[in-house]
């Protein structure tokens, strides 16, 4: 069996262009200057005929039309097979309210996100009878899809931006952040789309990795402060920055990960415009920038 891979959408929440930023890249990409890029979502397979989505994205339904391997085979027949959430954020659940059109599929996710949908009311038009909800543990393999296994394993994270306190934790190790490592035979695949920092428990798992898809939401910590478009560092809102000394490019220089793949990016992020000098040096690092389309195997 033969792992596929391909990213629905590489941008992080808000897409590229972001419907109400007039950043650089969102200029850019508006008169087709850099590639525009829709929100967080991969489609995985260890077949290439039986589907699963990681993280239902606000954009799925045009995700799912410009994907032919996801095209109904029959007239309410697919090759999608479930869907599993990594978190609670909009950007990776909202994209379920699009798939409430009466087709089963199973949806996955940890006890902590499933009681985030629960209680919700707007997620009860996923018809239970149709719609079969299923609790993962941590840690524990189970069937993705046929031919596809896969592990949740927990990743420092914090919990939805809508259900944040007074005080919040951006390192969190629990349920409500995951990473998933998918396995078709002999070939294994890790996908962290969010990740507040790389660990102990988490370099350890991921040495010598063939293939990794991983959190690529901002360049800098500082960058939404530079571009005077929020008040955050990438630190608060629980996201590990590409560059800088606790960065991605440092962080997993010495792991000997086979392929790296950034996935997640902000609208801000200068490695989205082909020709900038941080597309340049992430690439140099071993690093490709995901876009929308892009397939990859193991």
């Amino acid at each position: 069996m033969t792992f596929r891979a391909r990213i629905l959408g590489a941008a992080a929440g808000g897409g590229l262009p972001q419907w109400n930023c007039g950043c650089r890249n969102c200029n850019d990409a508006r008169a087709g200057v850099i590639p525009a890029q829709s929100q967080s979502s991969l489609a995985v397979s260890g077949n290439g005929t039986d589907w699963a989505i990681l993280n239902a994205s606000p954009d799925i339904r045009t995700q799912l039309a410009v994907t032919p391997e996801l095209h109904p085979t029959g007239l309410r027949e697919m090759p999608l097979r479930s869907v599993l959430v990594t978190n609670g954020d909009i950007d990776h659940v909202a994209g379920l309210l699009t798939l409430r059109e009466m087709q089963p599929f199973r949806l996955l996710a940890t006890p902590g996100i499933h009681e985030v949908l629960d209680a919700n009311p707007i997620f009860s038009a996923l018809r239970p009878e149709v719609v079969t909800r299923e609790t993962i543990a941590l840690d524990m393999p189970f069937e993705l899809a046929p031919g596809l296994t896969a592990t949740l394993f927990a990743v420092p994270g914090k919990v939805p931006l809508y259900l944040e306190g007074d005080e919040v934790q951006t390192d969190l190790m629990g349920d409500q952040t995951v990473g998933v490592e998918l396995t078709a035979g002999e070939d294994t695949a890790f996908y962290i789309p969010g990740c507040a920092l790389l660990n102990n428990a988490l370099r350890k798992r991921l040495q010598g990795a063939a293939l990794l898809f991983f959190d690529g939401t901002l360049w800098r910590d500082d960058e939404m402060l530079r571009e005077g478009l929020g008040h955050k560092t990438g630190r608060r809102m629980g996201h590990m920055s590409m560059s800088g000394e606790d960065g991605s490019l440092t962080a997993f220089a010495g792991l000997g990960i086979a392929r790296k793949v950034y996935v997640h990016m902000n609208n801000t992020n200068p490695v989205l415009r082909p020709a900038s000098p941080e597309r340049a040096e992430a690439e140099a690092a071993g690093w490709i920038i995901g876009k929308d389309g892009m397939e990859v195997t193991t």
